[in-house]
């Protein structure tokens, strides 16, 4: 049967003095030699810091045991390896009859570390040995007091002297192992010394344990701590080793790979070396032992090893990124070229829009005379002709003006929803007609083709220019192939086109077999003017118009060339969900006239004139303004209208579409009809006529205007058949077989005679309506803005009435009107006030015999105020 050792019992019964201290240097053991060598005792130490336990000198030179003793005691700490105090001093306290008597004592340290589990220091054993006595010069009483006879004077003193040196050499052997272990912890690298043929570490200083795991491997030989030098691939080390112990050689190595463990249980790491092996001799002698000073450079070895896979790289990644450079210069050149490209389009489409708007009024007021005049000179073939072809140069003119517009994006379009194969097919003929017998047309439609929303009358003339730019193309030999069909743009594609939104269009495209476009011709071919053909076989508008009315439509439209083979020419329309809307009705039959009262309200004079006149000669009522704001105050007036026809682009403060929302909100029967040569936005949003609005497009025939005007109130008639008479307006009068040649008057002033008015007014607008509302009254009206042009006029001529505004340039009105009543002339007096029926500044003596007419008025409110005026005695 086996005994287990006491350990206990075995470590207080050592003979030499041991102790263990934790890592906070205080006692957690002490056997009984320890306690016998210090005159301490268990309990009282126990627990406590070593250095508050033994007691300290009271010699100027005692100070050094205790640093000597901590320093030792922290290297073993932060080295985790054993170290030895060769002798320092620490007094003991010993107990005597007169009490503690503190001895002075010398002592040999030993310090070894006791790791756990984890390799770090748990323990520190000391094992201390008191050799005072060595250094006590009284060796003779120490020879007789423990019985070593035989010794003499003669032996002993070489013995001392032999002492003294072997004391003073462990000092300086002492201060030299200090002096090396500061050098080698100052040097950056990695330091170990192996003597013998075994390679056995018997020194290394900090930075080499990181790499042993903090393992104690003084005394251990270089195989035990590095076995992996044993394998294939290491094996080359230990050779080293080996010529530098046995042949003396000294060996560098530089970025040296090697397979190394940190700690005993990781895997093989490659790391990379520099390291110098050096041996150590005496002069003369052996090698000893093999110097290591290395450093662990594998982070710059690996950076270094990307640098070269970087620089050997390098001409392919310049040539990439070069690429990539020259690809986002030449994405960048293109987007800067589409956005040139677009700002001109915007720029020249403005410019456009602004001249077929005043072209239009031009060719308004020409075609508005021409068919005036036609009817005068029925009978006379010759002038007859003339005006024909004057009417036609008008016609061309106005479809100059309307690809101008088209080109702009200024086009009113009304839109329906319709399927564009149908459309196609119902212009065969006329195609056909247009491309002549040497063109072949095939046109090829999808079954199932969606719908798109679009003006089919202006889609009909895109369709045409294609055709006729088409049959040009080919000098009027070749074939022309028309094909319908859905199509889907996708993300990609609109990309590279940001103009267009990705999604689900109807697809036109029309292709020629002609010769083709250059670059260069491609870039320009939708600019407008611009064309190939001969001086006077085309105007360069043609595919103007066409792109102008696909990007107002909301579509996109592609060209491909290539000369000598032809042009293919693609409209995307976007796709529209819902069904396909019913023909629209066109008015036809003969030209009719009315009874009708029309408010014509068109600011240029001319326009003005012409069409007042136009519609005079229908047989309709005509009122006129000059703005929007003059049209106000006649329909405030309370004047039946039953029809406002009014230009868009209006001078002043209200707008076109705000005197049809207020003229609706006086009379809610009351028709509105546009009509412009350049919409602007004002009715026209998105491209599209506003719901609701009616437009007749400038210039027009007296023909157009005829049809619009009765279409219009012959819708106000049904609806008023159905609720009855408005109560703003009188009922028409049925529509006579022939239109008069003179307007219809309302009826007679109360006055018992037509009277003759002399207007004082600056403001041209009040100016304007009130002669208007009084020429409604039948009454003669001379209008002049200042009192010195009245004073002038009452001078040449008579006048029943003056009707003159207060404030007035230069004289008041009210100065004017007290002349007037001064010269007691019989001429009656109506002040037109704006501050009521206060006309006279405080403290002036009022006037006798004017009646004040407060401002703004109305028809009614003149009619009444003459009354009151001629009235006056």
């Amino acid at each position: 049967m086996s005994h287990m050792i006491d350990t206990q019992n075995l470590f207080d019964s050592a003979p030499a003095p041991l102790m263990a201290l934790d890592r906070e240097l205080k006692y957690v053991a002490a056997n009984q030699a320890y306690l016998n060598a210090t005159s301490l005792r268990r309990e009282e130490i126990i627990g406590r810091n070593v250095f508050e336990v033994l007691p300290q000198g009271t010699r100027p030179a005692d100070p050094e045991g205790p640093r000597i003793l901590r320093e030792s005691l922290e290297r073993v700490l932060t080295r985790r390896t054993a170290d030895i105090v060769p002798m320092v001093a620490w007094p003991i306290s010993r107990p005597t009859q007169a009490g503690p008597v503190l001895e002075e004592r010398f002592w040999t340290y030993s310090h070894k570390p006791l790791l756990d589990a984890a390799g770090n220091v748990a323990f520190i054993l000391q094992q201390a040995v008191d050799v005072t006595d060595l250094r006590s010069t009284d060796l003779a009483k120490w020879a007789r007091e423990d019985g070593r006879e035989g010794f003499s004077l003669d032996q002993l003193a070489p013995l001392l002297a032999r002492m003294s040196t072997v004391q003073e050499n462990n000092e300086k052997l002492e201060h030299e192992r200090r002096y090396l272990r500061q050098l080698l912890e100052t040097l950056p690298g990695v330091v170990a010394v192996l003597r013998g043929p075994d390679f056995v570490f018997e020194m290394v200083n900090e930075n080499y344990l990181p790499f042993v795991g903090f393992r104690n491997i003084i005394g251990m030989p270089l195989l035990q701590v590095r076995p992996e030098l044993k394998e294939d691939k290491n094996k080359g080390v230990y050779g080293l080793f080996q010529r530098v112990f046995h042949q003396g050689e000294s060996i560098s190595m530089r970025a040296f790979k090697i397979a190394l463990r940190k700690k005993e249980s990781d895997p093989l790491q490659e790391l990379f070396l520099d390291f110098d092996y050096r041996p150590i001799r005496l002069p003369g002698g052996p090698v000893l032992a093999v110097l290591v000073y290395g450093q662990d450079v594998t982070s710059r070895v690996l950076a270094e090893a990307q640098v070269r896979h970087y620089q050997e790289h390098l001409e392919e990644l310049v040539r990439e990124r070069t690429r990539a450079l020259e690809e986002s210069e030449q994405e960048r050149r293109k987007t800067e070229a589409q956005l040139r490209q677009s700002q001109k389009m915007e720029a020249v489409g403005k410019l456009t829009g602004g001249v077929a708007h005043d072209f239009n009024n031009l060719l308004q007021v020409i075609a508005g005379n021409l068919q005036l005049l036609q009817r005068d000179v029925v009978g006379n073939e010759r002038a007859l002709n003339r005006v024909q072809t004057a009417a036609r140069a008008v016609d061309r003119g106005a479809k100059l003006a309307s690809q101008l517009l088209s080109f702009a994006r200024r086009q009113p379009l009304q839109p329906l929803v319709v399927n564009v194969s149908k459309l196609v097919r119902g212009m065969d003929d006329l195609l056909r007609r247009t491309l002549g017998e040497e063109v072949e047309l095939e046109t090829s439609t999808s079954k199932e083709l969606w719908n798109t929303a679009l003006d089919p009358n202006q889609f009909e003339n895109v369709i045409i220019n294609l055709a006729v730019n088409a049959r040009d193309a080919m000098n009027g030999t070749g074939k022309l192939t028309i094909e319908a069909g859905n199509a889907v743009l996708d993300e990609h594609y609109c990309r590279l086109h940001p103009e267009i939104l990705p999604g689900q269009y109807v697809l036109l495209a029309v292709s020629d077999t002609g010769g083709g476009m250059t670059p260069e011709v491609m870039e320009r071919a939708f600019e407008p003017f611009f064309t190939t053909k001969p001086e006077g076989r085309g105007t360069g508008l043609g595919l103007s118009m066409v792109y102008g009315f696909v990007k107002q439509s909301g579509g996109h439209i592609k060209l491909y060339s290539e000369l000598g083979h032809g042009t293919t020419i693609k409209l995307y329309m976007p796709r529209a969900v819902e069904a396909e809307s019913a023909d629209a009705q066109v008015v036809t039959g003969p030209i009719e006239g009315g009874s009708e009262t029309i408010l014509v309200v068109e600011d240029d004079a001319e326009v003005r004139t012409t069409v007042v006149e136009m519609v005079s000669e229908l047989g309709y009522r005509v009122l006129k303004a000059v703005d929007a704001q003059s049209a106000l105050v006649i329909l405030e007036s309370g004047v039946p209208v039953d029809l406002v026809f009014t230009d868009v682009v209006m001078p002043g403060p209200v707008r076109s579409p705000e005197l049809a929302r207020q003229a609706k909100a006086l009379h809610p029967d009351i028709e509105v009809l546009f009509t412009s040569g350049y919409t602007e936005n004002a009715i026209v949003h998105g491209g599209r006529l506003d719901a609701g609005v009616q437009l007749l497009s400038k210039p027009y025939s007296r023909e157009e205007l005829a049809r619009r005007l009765r279409q219009l109130l012959n819708g106000r008639q049904q609806r008023l058949a159905v609720r009855g008479p408005p109560r703003a307006a009188a009922a028409p009068a049925p529509t006579p077989p022939t239109p008069p040649t003179t307007p219809a008057r309302p009826p007679a002033p109360a006055a018992s005679r037509r009277l003759r008015v002399l207007l004082v007014e600056d403001d041209e607008d009040v100016r304007s309506s009130a002669v208007e509302l009084m020429d409604l009254l039948g009454h003669e009206v001379l209008s002049v803005t200042s009192a010195e042009e009245a004073r002038g006029a009452m001078a040449a001529s008579g006048f029943d009435v003056l009707f003159t505004d207060v404030s007035l340039p230069g004289a008041s009105g009210v100065d004017l009107a007290r002349e007037v009543a001064e010269r007691k002339t019989g001429m009656k007096v109506i002040l037109a006030s704006g501050h009521g029926n206060v006309a006279l500044p405080r403290g002036e003596a009022p006037l006798e015999g004017v009646v004040v007419l407060p401002k703004p008025y109305s028809l009614p409110q003149i009619q009444e105020a003459l009354e009151q005026a001629v009235a006056l005695p």
